[in-house]
């Protein structure tokens, strides 16, 4: 079987443009092409199909029968690929329901979800949320759609995602605000090192941390390792204890317990709490909009979302 002609969408108006003019000067008006340029089109077309197509008479470029035959096909296929190149995906988030899928940590629980779920619930009465935890094998599940978006410092999401920083993190040190031996102001890196901690140690901020006090050969002594951030109001608040935090957590696990925020002697890197996408739905309207609702939240510096598509 011998391969059929492929034409593209610039014949096929011009066929319509043809039929429907029956003058080559009016269609290469019409395409904003000059007369001679349509009359190459026209000759090469001519000889992909194996037919004069248009024949010149009395009344203008009359079709043949091989047009008389093509031309509702023809516009159905210029109509289809009108449909396509103006159609964008659309979502209304005041009356259109959706379940939005996000990664975040158990810090996020407690600093953005709140916040994010409330904004949400006050603009899109139709859309849920599930928070996922960060894990492993998120990013293909962000890549085929089964997760929507990722919060957090996740430097492992790379490769074939956009990303977006939301804001600056330090790191704060965390203690009973009637503790025996610490006041703010005063509290050292002999301090740090005397006294016994309170622990998180899953999640990258945990990592991070850690490594540092490897690197610089901080001694730090845990009494407790928690693998969440959930109850450590409640046991600082009772223990003298201290913990070493990044600063949104910190500063809000603070004002919950009821318990001092001290600047941490140890120099550990800052990092961005980022939101995270995958290229395939970077055009995608509703998770466009929920991108804008985070940023909207969160964005404390003027930043744009930056594609990292190397492995893409």
């Amino acid at each position: 079987m011998s391969d059929l002609p492929l034409l593209d969408g610039r014949q096929l108006q011009l066929m319509d443009l043809l039929y429907s003019t029956g003058s080559v000067t009016r269609t290469a008006e019409a395409l904003g092409q000059t007369q001679p340029t349509v009359s190459i089109w026209l000759a090469r077309l001519r000889t992909q199909l194996g037919d004069p197509l248009f024949v010149r008479t009395p009344q203008g470029m009359r079709p043949t029968p091989r047009v008389e035959s093509m031309i509702e096909t023809v516009r159905d296929v210029l109509r289809g690929l009108r449909s396509i190149a103006e159609s964008q995906s659309v979502f209304d988030p005041a009356t259109m329901p959706r379940s939005f899928r996000i990664f975040m940590t158990d810090a996020s629980h407690i600093t953005l979800l709140p916040r994010l779920f409330s904004q949400v619930r006050a603009l899109a009465p139709g859309v849920s949320l599930e928070a996922a935890p960060i894990h492993a094998g998120m990013g293909a599940e962000l890549e085929s759609g089964a997760a929507d978006l990722a919060l957090g410092f996740i430097p492992t999401l790379d490769a074939g995602f956009y990303q977006q920083a939301l804001y600056d993190q330090d790191w704060v040190c965390l203690a009973h605000p009637g503790h025996p031996r610490i006041r703010p102001g005063t509290f050292g890196l002999d301090d740090y090192s005397r006294e016994a901690h309170a622990g998180i140690v899953y999640g990258t901020g945990a990592q991070l941390l850690d490594a540092t006090i490897r690197r610089l050969g901080v001694e730090r002594r845990l009494a407790l390792s928690l693998p969440g951030f959930l109850g450590l109001p409640a046991i600082l608040s009772t223990t003298d204890l201290i913990a070493t935090l990044p600063r949104h957590i910190g500063e809000t696990l603070a004002a919950i317990g009821g318990l001092q925020v001290l600047d941490c002697p140890v120099p550990i890197p800052g990092f961005q709490v980022r939101q995270h996408w995958h290229a395939r739905f970077h055009r995608d309207a509703g998770n466009r909009w929920l991108r804008g609702v985070c940023a909207g939240l969160f964005l404390r510096a003027a930043d744009t979302a930056q594609p990292d598509l190397s492995g893409a």
